[in-house]
């Protein structure tokens, strides 16, 4: 589950993680140029990216890519009778199939979600370089990003980085275990797994930002 969710995913959210950062640099850049303030770009990127932008994005893609993928097996094994031989068998499904992706998309999402601002901030100092900001050599940078983290920044991270993954693998495994038998039902199964995933996303989301940071 890990290599199908996590490792080759890496490429696509890394490309995407790039681009985020060109933008958010870019976009940044004009609006503090205006002001002077260019050496603020390193603390901008960690309230965009590690707050919100890095967990968000990352889960969306996995959703995407994976939650769907993950409903739809759930649902073709329930419709070709494969979880009831799993019962005859005496293997309990849920933790022989269950368990196993539920925490392994968590994990999965943890890592791409930390490769994503790696990969966002590299790409958003080269940008800030080429764009003339004034981001200093490497370890500036580096110094004014973690130096505007904060424990609540941290703490906020770690929890949109794992729970969403959990609350996705839960939800995707038991939208595709809740088809009674009928093909038909598969679609509309990975459907509903998709739109609740997002939905307990965003709310996850909102209040661990209102727990954390008022």
């Amino acid at each position: 589950q890990i290599l199908f969710t996590g490792y080759e995913a890496t490429r696509f959210v890394s490309l995407i993680a790039f681009l985020v950062g060109v933008s958010i640099v870019v976009q940044t850049q004009v609006a503090l140029a205006k002001f002077g303030q260019s050496g603020y770009l390193g603390p901008v990127l960690v309230m965009v990216i590690i707050r919100e932008v890095g967990p968000l994005l990352t889960n969306f893609v996995v959703i995407g890519r994976s939650g769907t993928a993950m409903a739809t097996e759930m649902a073709n094994m329930k419709v070709n009778g494969e979880i009831p031989v799993l019962d005859a068998q005496g293997l309990d499904p849920f933790l022989y199939l269950v368990v196993p992706r539920v925490l392994g998309a968590a994990i999965s999402i943890f890592c791409l979600t930390i490769i994503f601002i790696a990969v966002s901030f590299a790409s958003g100092y080269l940008s800030g370089l080429l764009l003339g900001a004034n981001t200093g050599d490497p370890a500036m940078f580096a110094h004014t990003v973690f130096s505007a983290l904060t424990k609540a920044d941290v703490l906020n991270l770690l929890i949109k980085a794992f729970v969403p993954g959990l609350l996705m693998g839960a939800i995707c495994c038991t939208e595709g275990l809740s088809v009674k038998g009928a093909i038909t039902e598969v679609p509309q199964a990975a459907t509903r797994a998709v739109v609740r995933s997002t939905g307990a996303l965003f709310i996850a989301s909102a209040l661990v930002s209102l727990v954390t940071y008022l």
